[in-house]
């Protein structure tokens, strides 16, 4: 019922929201799904075939043919159940709803017992928003991103995909589940790894760095080790700007310039 109250149209909003609100029905006996249309007039005694009509005419958001109405009063249909009728522009069928809630309870069942993989998983298909440098600096980063996009009048769709994703950012780190920085070594181009007991960030969660250098830089680093930056950028065909931000983002630490050894550094 109330997977089916979230997705329609006009079927929470301004319709069952006001009418449980003031009292007049229950999340029960408000109108869920596209069924309960049919089954409900059936049950006032309207004719089947009628009934059945009604329900496809409400759920397209076509409303009510004076006939149709007429013969709801007739059968004592209540006033306020007609006019949720008239409001409804779309519906969930019971068994649509039904099959997100089955899909919840399971994903819900990961986010408890497995909440590392859970999170890798998540954030590795739907990283929109996530920002891999706030996520490293902890709680009280993720929290200010949050306030400053919820104190904002008008929000941007990118705006809105933050706020998501540093919502679930801080509730992974509230649970103790830490993130790992981007490494040359252990970070894929774009999923999120699970890696002893913690989350290796991939290269793609850094900001600016595009989807094309994550895996031009993923793809240079398997299987072998970068001793340069000189090396990283022949190999990887990267440009100074995205060398810039590994820099910026201390994924460079500990690399050389170039491949070439300085005689200085055999005389002890």
């Amino acid at each position: 019922q109330i997977s089916g109250l979230s997705h329609g149209t006009d079927v929470w909003t301004n319709n069952a929201s006001e009418l449980i609100a003031n009292g007049t029905c229950t999340v029960s006996e408000v109108i869920g799904t596209r069924d309960d249309i049919m089954l409900a007039l059936i049950r006032y005694g309207v004719e089947k075939s009628h009934a059945f009509k009604i329900m496809e005419m409400v759920r397209k958001g076509k409303g009510l043919t004076p006939e149709y109405e007429a013969e709801m009063r007739e059968a004592n249909v209540p006033d306020w159940y007609i006019a949720s009728c008239k409001k409804i522009k779309y519906m969930f069928p019971k068994a649509h709803a039904a099959a997100y809630d089955m899909s919840a309870i399971r994903l819900g069942w990961y986010k408890v017992y497995y909440p590392l993989e859970f999170y890798a998983a998540y954030f590795t298909v739907a990283p929109g928003g996530f920002d891999g440098v706030a996520a490293l600096k902890g709680k009280a980063a993720l929290k200010e991103i949050i306030s400053e996009i919820e104190n904002k009048a008008d929000k941007s769709q990118k705006e809105d995909e933050q706020y998501s994703a540093c919502q679930l950012a801080l509730e992974a780190v509230c649970r103790g589940i830490k993130f790992l920085p981007v490494s040359l070594e252990h970070s894929d181009s774009h999923a999120f790894l699970p890696e002893n007991g913690k989350i290796r960030l991939p290269f793609s969660c850094l900001p600016g760095l595009g989807d094309t250098a994550a895996v031009k830089i993923a793809e240079a680093c398997k299987g072998t080790k970068i001793f340069s930056i000189e090396e990283l950028s022949q190999k990887a065909k990267i440009s100074k700007a995205v060398i810039e931000i590994l820099q910026q983002n201390g994924v460079l630490d500990g690399l050389s310039e170039t491949n070439q050894i300085s005689m200085f550094s055999f005389i002890e």
